[in-house]
C-alpha cells in the first residue's frame, strides 16, 4: 500500500533542494573568476580585478554546498525509516560527506584566492614562483578534496536512486537521473582523473538534479509504501 507524504516537512525539503541549486549556481555563474583544479599564479591577477565581487559570489557558492547538505538531512528526516533506511542513511550520508567535503575545498579556493591577491601584488615573477612552490602541497590535497568528495558523492547518489527506483519514493526517472548522475560522477573522476574540464559540465547537471528534486517534491511529496511488520 503507498502512502503518499505532503506536507511541511516535505516542503521544507523541496525548498531546500532548490535554494541549494540557486545558490550553487548563480555564485558560479556570477563570478568574474574561475578556479580550475588547482591555483595558479594566473589566478590571483584575475581575482585582483574584481576582487570582492569574487568574494561574495565565492561565499554564496559554498553556502550552496552548505544547503545542499541541509536538504540533504532533511531528506533523511522524512525518508528514513524501515525498510528505506538501509539505503537511504548510507546514501544520503556519502553525498552529505561529499558535499561538505567539496564545501572544504571550495573554502580553500576562496581563503588562498583572496589571500593570494594580497600576498602576490607588486612581486616579481621568480617571486610568485617561490609563493607558489610554498603553497603547493596543501594546492595538491585540496585538489584530492574535490576528486573524492565527486566519488563520494557519487557513491552516495547510485544509492540513493537504487533506493528510489526500488520504493517509487519519488518519480522513478528521476530516481534513474539520481543513479546516472552519480555513476558519471564516479566514472570521469576514476576514468579520467586529471581532466577537469570534462567534469564541468556535471556541476550543471547536479545543479539541475537538486532543482529536479526540489519541483518534484514540493508537487508530489515522498511515496512511503507500507510494509507488514
Amino acid at each position: 500500500m503507498d502512502s503518499i507524504q505532503k506536507n511541511y516537512e516535505t516542503k521544507f525539503t523541496g525548498w531546500a533542494f532548490i535554494l541549494s541549486a540557486a545558490l550553487l549556481w548563480f555564485g558560479w555563474a556570477l563570478s568574474p573568476h574561475h578556479i580550475g583544479e588547482y591555483i595558479v599564479a594566473a589566478d590571483f591577477e584575475a581575482i585582483s580585478e574584481n576582487v570582492w565581487t569574487w568574494i561574495w559570489m565565492y561565499r554564496i557558492h559554498i553556502f550552496g554546498w552548505v544547503t545542499m547538505g541541509i536538504s540533504l538531512f532533511a531528506l533523511v528526516s522524512v525518508t528514513a525509516r524501515k525498510p528505506y533506511r538501509v539505503l537511504i542513511l548510507p546514501g544520503a550520508g556519502m553525498v552529505i560527506i561529499g558535499t561538505f567535503t567539496l564545501a572544504i575545498a571550495n573554502a580553500y579556493f576562496y581563503n588562498f584566492g583572496a589571500w593570494g591577491v594580497g600576498e602576490t601584488v607588486g612581486k616579481t615573477t621568480a617571486e610568485i614562483e617561490i609563493f607558489m612552490h610554498d603553497i603547493l602541497f596543501t594546492n595538491q590535497y585540496v585538489t584530492c578534496f574535490i576528486r573524492f568528495g565527486r566519488i563520494f558523492s557519487g557513491v552516495g547518489l547510485v544509492l540513493l536512486g537504487y533506493a528510489f527506483i526500488k520504493w517509487k519514493i519519488v518519480s522513478k526517472w528521476l530516481g534513474w537521473f539520481t543513479a546516472l548522475l552519480g555513476l558519471a560522477a564516479m566514472g570521469v573522476i576514476l576514468a579520467i582523473p586529471d581532466n577537469f574540464e570534462i567534469y564541468k559540465p556535471l556541476f550543471h547537471i547536479k545543479v539541475l538534479w537538486l532543482l529536479a528534486m526540489g519541483i518534484v517534491l514540493l508537487k508530489n511529496g515522498v511515496n512511503l509504501p507500507k510494509f507488514d511488520k
